[in-house]
């Protein structure tokens, strides 16, 4: 993500910060409370009987909790953690050197496992449930396949766009859990724990005002709250409250509905620049300075929740929300105010952009 507040390119202290408030345990995880349920049953069930579980596939918006899952997971088992993701496994010989090195007991833990390479996948396939791999060995007709024996492991796979993932990957998965965005109030609770691991002083309220501003993401939540801890130490009395919690996510460009400075680039391009819109994604992406892939996997989905943008089959539209939240007078006939068609697709080259 591009944002600061949200930037993979996190200092080391951020990092250990983000660390110490993981949950450790099932026990510790606030919300999801079916997921995790399954989840209980599965790996309990699975130590009960002395044998690894079914392997767990975690689908969801990025920062809801699908690699502090995994950790529990591991915790929950008592075997090792490897981490590895889809995009860092472009060999098949890269998967097979990290699948004969687990230990039996062991858990995998592929991140955004739907990028994986295609080769890398299909011996994944014999790994998953055969505990076994073939190595190629020489090219041409005098290759030979040599078969490696891989010691039991769970594989924990997770993923922001679960479409797409090929049917038989999809099928391998024995447990699929998909993680829903937080509640204020379990935001809430989540701030509370982590404010005590953190040492900071807040009230109730102040909690309050970061949980509604912290789009439904467990880490937009604690990034937040140590943004907020930042501006009370320094510039008031320490106290993360109401007021010191609102000055400071003023100056980071958060507002009420917890939409940043590339949210809010992006609803005033389609209203500003593009009359509401439709306009296509590349467009659209040109238009804010981002990747499409930005917009479309960062920007959108809380746009769309918060029904402030609409995905229409020609473009994306700024709804009459949208329009208000900017403090401007929707038109007549506007997306979301009783439009029933929507203007003509903005077009490059005189050629659809979808």
């Amino acid at each position: 993500m591009t944002d600061s507040l949200v930037s993979p390119l996190a200092t080391p202290e951020e990092r250990d910060a983000e660390a110490s408030v993981r949950p450790k345990r099932l026990s510790e995880f606030v919300a999801q409370e079916r997921v995790r349920e399954q989840l209980e049953v599965l790996l309990h069930s699975a130590l009960r009987r002395g044998s690894p579980p079914d392997h767990i596939l975690f689908s969801g918006s990025p920062g809801l909790g699908k690699t502090t899952l995994a950790m529990i997971v591991a915790a929950e088992l008592g075997g090792a953690l490897r981490m590895t993701s889809g995009p860092a496994i472009e060999r098949s010989g890269d998967l097979a050197a990290v699948l004969t090195s687990l230990q039996q007991g062991d858990v995998l833990f592929i991140d955004e496992i739907h990028r994986i390479a295609k080769p890398a996948e299909e011996l994944l396939y014999s790994a998953m449930e055969d505990f076994r791999v073939d190595v190629m060995v020489g090219k041409g007709p005098g290759a030979t396949a040599i078969p490696l024996d891989v010691e039991p492991f769970t594989l924990v796979g997770a993923t922001t766009r679960a479409g797409l993932l090929t049917g038989p990957m999809r099928d391998r998965f024995g447990f699929v859990g998909h993680l829903e965005f937080y509640t204020a109030p379990e935001l809430a609770a989540l701030l509370e724990r982590s404010a005590r691991i953190l040492g900071v002083a807040a009230t109730k309220e102040g909690i309050g005002e970061i949980a509604g501003r912290s789009r439904g993401t467990p880490r937009i939540a604690n990034r937040l709250l140590r943004r907020v801890r930042d501006y009370a130490e320094l510039r008031t009395d320490g106290v993360v409250n109401v007021s010191s919690a609102r000055a400071a996510l003023k100056v980071y460009d958060v507002d009420d509905l917890g939409l940043d400075r590339l949210d809010k680039a992006v609803l005033r391009s389609l209203v500003e620049l593009f009359g509401g819109g439709p306009v296509g994604l590349s467009t659209l992406a040109v238009a804010v300075g981002e990747q499409p892939d930005t917009v479309e996997e960062v920007v959108e989905p809380f746009l769309v929740r918060e029904g402030l943008l609409a995905r229409t089959p020609r473009g994306r539209v700024a709804t009459a929300a949208a329009w208000r939240h900017l403090g401007k007078k929707p038109p007549n006939g506007s997306f979301g105010a009783g439009a029933t068609t929507a203007p003509d697709l903005f077009t490059v080259d005189g050629q659809p952009d979808t």
